[in-house]
């Protein structure tokens, strides 16, 4: 029989929540911003060393990581809310049987992914934009790329249900090792061994492994529950309870991997019909889109931080505790969603040139990126913490919703529309008119279901 360890009260019920959004939160951020900056730092490197056409590269292959990370989100940030409602209603049992189901799912899927994605490197590739320019770059980097999905998967996965165990430092150690390992080996590799973009990919997948050895470790190490080898046979109810709790995750990872394919394209095509060609929007606009990632990181990470918090107390019955809670991450997301909107606007060169300055026109519609594409990002905090405290407190389908309003709903159509109208800027001008929707959306729906919390 599988019993609490502690046998102590659980201070998610009790302890102070501005202080457990500290705890919580705060290594939460570290890791997702540390997650994000994997690939921003090989465009970083690669940009200096490579130039543009490498940065195109890599975000031809974002889609790839982006596909591992919709799988990992789905299973890890499901059993993470089910871990935590489990244990708010007293069953660790029921917690101990849906973490075991993850870890035995993160296998069997990231095989699979890492495999087919292999097999169809080269379309994908062609699928996702890659010019003829770009193709053999994307190819050098992707190939690679793909040999460490496996333990990607297992980093996306890990973390959050680490977290929910009350481990959050743990979980960020992990990630810090194996982004301090990209790092030192960024450098060496492209510039000291001269590898280029390969050299890019190998220090991404080194760095990838060391994070999963560590998580991995942590299997034999939970505080709250005991896994037995029954917690890793697979059990359909638990299985897709899990995967539904953690479904608005994975809508949000895919329906980006939709985007950036997309705009990708269209980005390529209409950027061809104007004094920028084809590689020019496809480079610049990757970069906006990776800085974007870790504001995006910021918020996730605060409210996937705090997603032990919402569920054990709404497990438990103290729904005020889950609605300060809610309050508190939205009015610190804003805030910086709000700082960073004003330097958007006021210094963009200072984010392009960390990428390598290139042509005056590169720079030029660089520069509009981030001016127009991020225009409304400090509305982006309602739909992103709303989205993942519906899921945390249990209500898959409000999640899902909301997770779907700005990518599929907004972003997508106002993507194939603009540019008839407003040429390659069209696609940028998309981004800010999604925002702006995405908040009406999601405030509507937090308005109709929050007295029923």
């Amino acid at each position: 029989m599988i019993q609490e360890k502690t046998g102590t009260v659980n201070p998610l019920g009790t302890e102070r929540v501005g202080k457990l959004i500290l705890k919580f939160s705060i290594p939460s951020v570290i890791s997702m911003v540390v997650n994000a900056l994997y690939n921003i730092i090989d465009q970083i490197f690669i940009g200096q060393g490579v130039g543009y056409l490498g940065n195109a590269a890599t975000n031809v292959i974002v889609p790839f990581t982006i596909i591992c990370s919709a799988f990992g989100l789905l299973i890890g940030d499901g059993a993470a809310s089910y871990m935590s409602l489990r244990l708010g209603q007293k069953d660790p049992d029921g917690a101990a049987k849906g973490v075991g189901n993850a870890i035995s799912m993160t296998v069997v899927i990231g095989l699979a992914l890492c495999v087919l994605l292999q097999i169809f490197l080269k379309p994908l590739c062609g699928l996702f934009g890659a010019t003829e320019a770009v193709l053999p770059y994307a190819m050098d980097y992707g190939r690679i790329i793909c040999l460490g999905l496996f333990f990607a998967m297992i980093d996306s996965a890990m973390s959050g249900v680490i977290r929910a165990d009350g481990s959050p430092r743990y979980s960020m150690a992990g990630l810090l090792a194996g982004c301090i390992t990209n790092i030192i080996l960024d450098p060496i590799f492209i510039f000291v061994c001269g590898w280029g973009v390969k050299g890019a990919a190998w220090a991404t997948i080194i760095g990838q492994i060391l994070n999963a050895v560590i998580y991995i470790a942590y299997i034999w190490k939970f505080r709250t529950i005991h896994l037995d080898k029954n917690c890793f046979v697979i059990s359909g109810k638990t299985a897709s309870r899990v995967c539904s709790l953690g479904t608005s995750s994975f809508i949000t990872q895919i329906s980006m991997v939709l985007v950036v394919a997309v705009s990708n394209n269209l980005l390529v095509s209409y950027g061809a019909k104007s004094i920028y060609g084809s590689d020019i929007p496809l480079a610049a606009f990757g970069i906006t889109m990776k800085v974007n990632q870790i504001l995006i990181a910021i918020v996730i990470g605060m409210s996937t931080g705090s997603q032990p918090i919402w569920g054990y107390n709404y497990g438990s019955g103290q729904k005020d505790r889950v609605k300060q809670t809610y309050k508190t991450i939205l009015l610190v997301s804003t805030v910086i969603l709000t700082v960073a909107f004003a330097v958007f606007q006021l210094a963009p060169m200072s984010i392009v040139k960390i990428f390598g300055s290139e042509s005056e026109l590169y720079n030029e519609f660089a520069v509009k990126c981030f001016k127009i594409f991020l225009l409304a990002c400090p509305l982006n905090g309602v739909q992103l913490v709303t989205s993942i405290f519906f899921q945390s407190i249990g209500k898959p389908t409000l999640a899902t919703i909301i997770s779907l309003t700005r990518q599929i709903l907004y972003l997508l159509p106002a993507m194939l529309i603009l540019p008839l109208a407003l040429g390659v800027e069209g696609v940028l001008w998309a981004g800010a008119l999604a925002d702006i929707l995405a908040f009406i959306t999601a405030l509507i729906l937090l308005k109709m279901n929050w007295k029923k919390i």
